[in-house]
């Protein structure tokens, strides 16, 4: 009979320093604590190393504090698996919190009545240590609240994000809605182009320096449905300095836009882009015609570009709501970076 062979798991959990000692616990014995063997940066990253021979374990950070009993953090068990190059990050909240949702606000120095609804994930408040990359979606009245929605549906985004959190499939992120007046408009071809402008120049810089986000486009994304999907695809094919993500769902190309001829006919921006749609009756046919377009120009599937059809999928939020999680996990979840010569060739089938 073969020794099982132990392979070290490398966690390390960001907690802000001062308030306690963090350890962590496992399934290998829940009732034993688990040292750090390093406390670095500011005191804040703590790094564990626990070998273990089966091929994933799940975890929890906990933390004592000086005359009380330690805590477990909020939320569910976190897993990782054996074999990852890099260490798994976690960064606990030990107080009861859900996503927070900010208030409708109008976006300061705008005539176009633009505003914007943010929602924070859980345990924002709470741990300062955590940094999140940015996912702004178009038409937000019909995103968070279906009081909002002229539908009464939602997509249900920050259940489904929070969702993936607890499966420790994605990344937290933050995302900002953003609600328009005139969507014909904004997204179409007679404004496409300001839109995006605002977006660059005034939402992100204005979002950047009010919460705590990760900078760069390589941790933005910009999402949308039916001409807001056109309208993402071509914020950030325009502004690939502000965004990295794009995803296009249901997206009504051809209809009032250039981006079709925009694809061929410019450069291939350093994007990762997500197209999606129902059948039938859910523009099917256009969005075939985007994806082919996408290869055309440079773009490879399964690296850089996602492409699925839902049979009998319909245009609607709850239909939307229902695939989200996809491009969710296609731009925030652990993945080979696409960027690299390393990540591409794990990308590629043998």
């Amino acid at each position: 009979m073969t020794d099982t062979k132990l392979e070290t798991i490398r966690i390390h959990v960001h907690y802000p320093a001062g308030r306690g000692t963090v350890l962590l616990r496992s399934e290998l014995d829940w009732d034993m604590d688990i040292e750090p063997v390093e406390v670095h940066g500011d005191g804040s990253v703590h790094s564990f190393e626990i070998e273990s021979g089966e091929p994933f374990l799940y975890y929890k950070p906990m933390l004592r504090e000086e005359g009380v009993e330690g805590r477990w953090s909020c939320g569910p068990n976190r897993l990782a698996t054996t074999g990852a190059e890099k260490p798994f990050d976690a960064f606990p909240f030990f107080e009861p919190s859900g996503a927070r949702l900010t208030e409708l606000e109008v976006v300061p120095g705008e005539d176009e009545g633009w505003s914007m609804r943010v929602c924070l994930p859980p345990g924002y408040d709470e741990n300062e240590c955590h940094r999140y990359p940015v996912l702004y979606m178009n038409d937000g009245h019909n995103l968070f609240l279906p009081q909002e929605s002229a539908t009464g549906q939602d997509w249900d985004v920050q259940d489904t994000l929070d969702d993936l959190d607890k499966m420790t499939s994605i990344e937290q992120v933050i995302v900002v809605g953003v609600y328009t007046k005139d969507r014909g408009r904004d997204y179409g071809s007679s404004g496409n182009e300001r839109y995006a402008e605002f977006l660059g120049e005034r939402l992100v810089p204005l979002v950047d320096g009010r919460f705590r986000t990760l900078a760069g486009p390589r941790h933005r994304a910009i999402m949308g449905s039916s001409l807001g999907g056109v309208s993402a695809l071509h914020a950030a094919w325009t502004r690939p300095d502000v965004f990295g993500m794009a995803g296009c769902l249901s997206a009504t190309f051809g209809y009032d836009d250039s981006i079709k001829d925009m694809v061929l006919a410019s450069p291939k921006p350093d994007l990762r882009i997500y197209i999606d749609s129902g059948w039938p009756r859910d523009n099917f046919e256009v969005s075939r015609d985007m994806r082919a377009r996408l290869l055309r120009s440079g773009f490879e599937e399964g690296v850089d570009l996602l492409y699925f059809a839902f049979p009998r999928a319909r245009h609607s939020e709850t239909d939307w709501g229902d695939r989200v999680h996809i491009p969710f996990q296609f731009f925030f979840g652990e993945r080979p970076d696409a960027r690299s010569r390393a990540g591409r060739a794990a990308l590629k089938p043998s």
